[in-house]
């Protein structure tokens, strides 16, 4: 199922007819739409010198959380770990930012852009433990992919 939306993110990253932001929404709602336990999709990006991530282009509800403290939440702790974090039921976690009550589980990867860590893609779920390895492997292709029209 994944591994059929690698041509589709291809396709929408190289359209540069559209900005990169325009793009990035688009890959959003692309996986959103496309896998049914992804309800929430979106890029957070290091904001300029600040030890802090800024929200970006995202599909899904609204959320009031457009800033995060590195260190605060599961973003904010990937920005200093460098590593992808899946969280299958973020009630056990002590360091976890609510954006909604209905959000059951959290993945987040990093995107690294030569190397640095500029950003991630951050994705919730309403359902209780749904991402697998072939997730992180194929946010890590996302996020691959994306580095190079940044």
């Amino acid at each position: 199922m994944l591994t059929s939306l690698r041509p589709k993110v291809l396709s929408i990253l190289n359209n540069e007819s559209k900005n990169v932001d325009a793009r990035l929404e688009e890959i959003c709602e692309l996986l959103r739409d496309s896998i049914d336990y992804y309800d929430w999709v979106g890029f957070y990006f290091r904001n300029g010198n600040k030890e802090e991530l800024k929200l970006g282009p995202y599909a899904g509800e609204p959320t009031d959380h457009t800033t995060i403290p590195f260190g605060k939440g599961i973003c904010g702790q990937v920005a200093v770990s460098n590593e992808n974090f899946v969280v299958p039921d973020v009630s056990a976690q002590d360091n976890y930012i609510a954006c909604s009550i209905t959000v059951k589980a959290e993945i987040v990867v990093p995107l690294f852009v030569n190397g640095k860590n500029i950003g991630q893609i951050d994705i919730d779920s309403n359902t209780p433990d749904p991402f697998t390895e072939e997730d992180e492997r194929f946010l890590e292709f996302v996020n691959a992919e994306v580095a190079k029209v940044l």
